[in-house]
C-alpha cells in the first residue's frame, strides 16, 4: 500500500483522529499537509517531526475550516492534493429548541460545508494529476441518530450524502470518494474525560468505559486513531480502486444494532 509520491491534505489534523490519519499516510510514504485554525510554533514542529520520522515532506498550513475561502485557499496553498481527508469537526449538545443558532451555524460550517469547499478545490488538481482519493471522516452519527446532537448529525449525514454524490460525479475517472464512519475513538480529548466520569459515577476506569462511554458500541472497545488511519490508507490503495460512494464503519458494531 505504498503512497510514495502522493500528497495528502488532512483537515483538522494537529491532534486526535486527523493526526492519527496523517501519521499513517506518512508511514505509507505520502507527503502530508497538516491543518488547523491555529498557527503556533508547535503546529509547525509537529509537521517537522512527522517528516523526520517517516522520511516524507510534511507541512502545516493554517486555515479556518469555518470559512469557505480559507478552505479553498488551503488546497491552493498545498499546491498538490492527490489525497484529501476531510476530518475537521466540532460538537455541541443541546435540545433542538434550545440549540444556540451560532453553534448550529459553526457545526454545519466546519463539519459539512468545509468538505464541500475543499472537495470543489481539490478535484481539478486530482483530474490534472490523473488520480485522486477523497476520504471524508463522517461518524456513526452519519448513519444513525442520538438525541441532543441535531447539528452534528445533520452535518455528518450531509457528509455521507456528499461523498456519494462526488463518487458518482467521478465514477468514470481514477478518483474515488468514500466516507469513514467511526464510533467512539480513543483520542486525547476522550481520554481526558475518563477521570472526571469515573468520579461522577464512582466507577472504575473499565466500568466507565464499558458501561457509560461505550453503551452503544457492542465491542466495548474504543477504536484507535491508528485504526482510522489504516482504514484511510486502505481506501487510498490500489486494492480500493473500485470502492467508491460508500461508507466504512469503524464502530465496534454500533451501526449493526
Amino acid at each position: 500500500m505504498s503512497l510514495n509520491g502522493k500528497t495528502a491534505v488532512i483537515t483538522g489534523s494537529n491532534s486526535g483522529i486527523g493526526l492519527g490519519v496523517a501519521r499513517e499516510l506518512a508511514r505509507a510514504g505520502a507527503d502530508v499537509v497538516l491543518n488547523s485554525f491555529t498557527d503556533r510554533d508547535e503546529d509547525h514542529a509537529l509537521a517537522a517531526e512527522i517528516g523526520k520520522e517517516f522520511g516524507v515532506t510534511a507541512r502545516y498550513i493554517k486555515a479556518d475550516m469555518s470559512k469557505g475561502d480559507e478552505c479553498r485557499q488551503l488546497i491552493a496553498d498545498a499546491g498538490k492534493c492527490d489525497i484529501l481527508v476531510n476530518n475537521a469537526g466540532i460538537q455541541h449538545v443541546a435540545p433542538i429548541d434550545q440549540f444556540p443558532v451560532e453553534k448550529w451555524d459553526a457545526i454545519i460550517a466546519i463539519n459539512m460545508n468545509s468538505a464541500f469547499h475543499t472537495m470543489a478545490a481539490a478535484l481539478p488538481l486530482m483530474r490534472e494529476a490523473g488520480w485522486g482519493r477523497i476520504v471524508n471522516i463522517a461518524s456513526a452519527h452519519g448513519l444513525t441518530a442520538s438525541p441532543f446532537k441535531s447539528a452534528y448529525i445533520a452535518a455528518k449525514h450531509g457528509v455521507v450524502g456528499m461523498s456519494k454524490t462526488v463518487a458518482l460525479e467521478t465514477a468514470q475517472e481514477p478518483i474515488t470518494c468514500n466516507a469513514i464512519c467511526p464510533g467512539y475513538v480513543l483520542t486525547p480529548l476522550v481520554e481526558a474525560q475518563i477521570p472526571d466520569t469515573m468520579k461522577e459515577y464512582n466507577m472504575s476506569r473499565e466500568d466507565v468505559v464499558k458501561n457509560v462511554m461505550l453503551t452503544r458500541q457492542p465491542s466495548k472497545e474504543f477504536a484507535t486513531v491508528e485504526q482510522l488511519g489504516g482504514t484511510t490508507v486502505f481506501l487510498c490503495s490500489d486494492a480500493a480502486a473500485q470502492i467508491t460512494g460508500t461508507t466504512i464503519s469503524v464502530d465496534g458494531g454500533w451501526t449493526a444494532l
